[in-house]
């Protein structure tokens, strides 16, 4: 992509805002002085000098009104040297994102970034009692990035003086579920949306109360130690099935390891398992369905339990004890079940069918898998997913990827889901997680083939490994560097 810098007359750059009317380069500017010239009432603008690595850029920020009573908090930041794409980034658990820090990679790679609040200002991650009030409640289902990127679109415009070449999104988690309501209820907003691991559905949520609800049953409490130890047998037991031991179960749902090997045998109770403990560990791999045959909770990975303790109460202190509020799902009581009280620590199906079947949850979920719309555009979805998430579970994006495969005949071209073996929630974990997803997305636009694999590293290691696109997993070849891409093979899992 091209990096743009050019200068121009404040007055001109100031009123070039329509699509058809780019001006020429060498007449625009684009600096200081042309960022001052983009405040106006309520928009503000700062001009930031480059430091701390980072480029050059005008921050933009203001409130959106997109209806009574909404307040969409944005900030949009223009590099200097442009590379002619815009980049929307999302939030997280129940909040938006408007730091610099998200919006760092996207700016050293030239894009201009927009960010949003989501809609409201609380600063609580599983504090989300605002969804009472409807308005908040539906900015943050899906209008706050509509009506931010549908906003920064003009912003850059007459900014730069010309509209944009691509706009790409990228986000995880809750952003995840973000980017997939763009592709799905808004498929004109964006060339390329970027997808990790998607809390797109409320599921995720009553994963949490009843995994808590598991964790609770007398004898199933689970120390960190413990934990670790049966990660350990997993590992053991699995990890070389992808050809090499190196710490990481590559194909997590093709481990048939059994916790009962690590149950106490009579007499014995150090360094083993109580019969409570492996019914526990069964439970929590196989999941749970609804009497709809949904997933009312979602089954946790072979090989990734050291982690399990960073989202649920591993040590069965119960749901009431959970900090994170049942992922937020406890916070939602006045909107889904109005003024009668629900029992949390006993969560019940007809809870769980009342929860999926609300008013609030059609607004919230991104679970359409028709993305016609969006692919007819030539729109690109990237997904991916870590297989030691311990929060939603990689299970959920395996669904939504087959259904979007089943649903669509574009999707072989322009859909493309990668799994991370060991990564955790959106990073972590002993994987190789440090990945370059924009770049990956670049090539994918640039040479209109979606990547094999995609390239992870981790920090302060020499670990490098492919990962590869679905249904595919990533194979040892039996010799050579383990860390050189090379020497494995994307090959059908078993």
């Amino acid at each position: 992509m091209r990096i743009l810098t050019a200068s121009a007359s404040l007055l001109a750059l100031a009123s070039c805002t329509t699509a058809d009317t780019a001006m020429p380069e060498e007449t625009l500017l684009v600096g200081a002085d042309a960022c001052a010239a983009m405040a106006s009432g309520t928009m503000q603008a700062m001009w930031v000098a480059a430091a701390d690595g980072l480029p050059a850029f005008c921050e933009v920020s203001t409130t959106l009104h997109p209806v009574d009573g909404s307040n969409i908090g944005v900030v949009y930041r223009l590099p200097e040297n442009w590379n002619g794409d815009v980049l929307g980034i999302g939030g997280g658990a129940w909040l938006g994102n408007t730091t610099l820090m998200a919006a760092r990679d996207g700016l050293l790679k030239g894009y201009a970034t927009m960010q949003t609040n989501g809609g409201h200002t609380s600063t609580e991650a599983w504090g989300n009692q605002w969804t009472i009030n409807p308005i908040q409640a539906e900015d943050f289902s899906h209008r706050a990035i509509h009506t931010m990127t549908q906003e920064g679109k003009r912003v850059a415009a007459s900014f730069y003086g010309r509209t944009h070449d691509n706009a790409v999104y990228s986000g995880c988690s809750t952003g995840g579920r973000m980017g997939l309501m763009e592709a799905q209820r808004y498929p004109a907003d964006y060339d390329a949306v970027i997808v990790g691991a998607p809390v797109y559905t409320l599921q995720v949520q009553t994963s949490a109360v009843y995994r808590n609800g598991v964790f609770a049953e007398p004898g199933a409490a689970f120390t960190n130690e413990e934990l670790q130890m049966v990660q350990d047998a997993a590992v053991a037991a699995c990890d070389a099935n992808d050809g090499l031991a190196d710490g990481l179960i590559n194909g997590p749902r093709q481990c048939s390891w059994q916790p009962r090997s690590l149950q106490c045998a009579p007499g014995e109770s150090e360094g083993c398992l109580s019969p409570q403990q492996v019914d526990a560990l069964m439970t929590l791999y196989n999941g749970q369905r609804a009497s709809d045959g949904s997933w009312a909770m979602h089954p946790m990975s072979r090989g990734g339990e050291a982690s399990w303790g960073f989202f649920n109460r591993a040590d069965g202190a119960g749901q009431n004890a959970d900090p994170t509020r049942g992922g937020g799902l406890m916070g939602l009581q006045p909107v889904i079940f109005g003024a009668r009280a629900v029992d949390w620590e006993n969560f019940s199906d007809a809870n769980y069918l009342t929860v999926r079947n609300s008013d609030f949850a059609d607004m919230y979920e991104a679970d359409e898998t028709d993305l016609s719309a969006f692919f007819e555009r030539g729109g690109k979805l990237m997904l991916w997913h870590g297989e030691n998430d311990a929060g939603p579970s990689p299970v959920l994006s395996n669904d939504y990827a087959r259904a979007v495969y089943r649903d669509n005949l574009e999707a072989g071209t322009q859909f493309s889901y990668y799994l991370v073996p060991g990564m955790g929630h959106c990073s972590g974990g002993p994987g190789a997680d440090r990945i370059d997803y924009l770049a990956a997305m670049e090539d994918w636009m640039e040479t209109g083939q979606a990547p094999d694999y995609l390239l992870g590293g981790k920090a302060d290691s020499d670990l490098v490994r492919p990962h590869c696109a679905w249904p595919n997993v990533a194979r040892y070849n039996g010799s050579g560097d383990a860390n050189d891409p090379s020497n494995w093979t994307c090959s059908p899992r078993n």
